[in-house]
């Protein structure tokens, strides 16, 4: 029988009081599953942090000495348990080391997403899809009006301007992305990549990604160079010079109001859009379907009488 309390939200994020522990919690937790590296889902100062090793790497990274006091590092499909509920760790495609979290109580199986993608990406594991009989979905984009375009047709538009690029992309995750694709699909751009950025690039080498060639930024190269360069950049630098010149801005990311008074719209998302989350649905085959992180309206809509889809937020 499914718990309808299995997992509930609080202030603090969602929490499994059979298990005592949380699901990427927004502040510090006893016990927390982290599902990615993400500051909206991973915040320093737990006690106890259960997650993969690149989820670590980039939360030591990013929260020093205060990114937990211990960590649990998991590999996926291994099964460990927490106060009764056996939980394991599964590929969500989202970014290097993103999770889907795997919860099994009393005979039943609930699957937590944290933020995932279908589509295909060099710098990450995949997509896997687990039967489940609940589906802990995200919904930031759970709108049937809302469709992404192919990523690699996306990113072939840098090659339709010599002029240089200050392509705005987070640091963590989309950056790695997006240095991987340049370098298959613009191969003759040249990378230089802002120095806060850098360390995580460092870290998915480390971990064995390769993402192809790039430099950290100098300014003289920038100077002196006047086609042809790509300057990757996190959102704070790009939003602070929205009055840069001899550059065509562009920032990478699904949201339409991010693409505004941008001379290209780059259309990358690493979020499932409506049609990849009708598809892991179809393929998980739950019962329920719990939404969390957006508004699961439109999928009670659309699902009707077919499927129980309850709103967590």
């Amino acid at each position: 029988m499914i718990l309808e309390d299995f997992i509930v939200q609080t202030k603090t994020g969602l929490f499994c009081s059979y298990g005592n522990f949380y699901l990427d919690p927004k502040e510090p937790v006893v016990t927390a599953v982290i599902s990615h590296a993400h500051g909206d889902h991973a915040v320093g100062g737990n006690q106890n942090v259960f997650c993969t090793k690149p989820t670590m790497a980039f939360m030591q990274h990013r929260y020093k000495k205060f990114a937990a006091a211990n960590f649990f590092i998991k590999n996926y499909e291994a099964v460990f348990v927490l106060n009764g509920v056996a939980i394991s760790l599964y590929p969500a495609g989202h970014m290097l080391g993103s999770s889907l979290v795997l919860m099994e109580y009393k005979g039943v199986r609930y699957l937590y997403t944290g933020d995932y993608k279908l589509e295909a990406d060099d710098t990450c594991e995949p997509m896997a899809f687990v039967k489940a009989d609940v589906l802990i979905t995200e919904t930031t984009f759970a709108n049937p009006d809302t469709k992404h375009p192919e990523a690699i047709e996306e990113i072939k538009k840098l090659n339709e301007t010599k002029s240089n690029i200050m392509l705005g992309a987070y640091a963590l995750g989309k950056s790695q992305r997006l240095i991987a694709m340049i370098n298959q699909h613009c191969t003759q751009k040249r990378i230089l990549v802002h120095h806060s950025i850098v360390p995580f690039v460092k870290i998915y080498e480390e971990l064995g990604i390769r993402l192809g060639k790039y430099e950290v930024y100098d300014r003289k190269v920038m100077k002196n160079n006047q086609v042809d360069l790509i300057y990757i950049v996190p959102p704070m630098v790009f939003h602070s010079y929205f009055k840069a010149i001899n550059v065509v801005r562009i920032f990478a990311t699904g949201w339409k109001h991010l693409q505004n008074n941008n001379e290209i719209q780059l259309y990358i998302s690493d979020h499932v859009d409506w049609d990849a989350i009708l598809e892991t649905v179809e393929k998980v085959n739950p019962s329920e379907v719990w939404t969390t992180h957006g508004s699961g309206t439109h999928l009670q809509n659309y699902f009707g009488e077919k499927l129980v889809v309850k709103l967590l937020n």
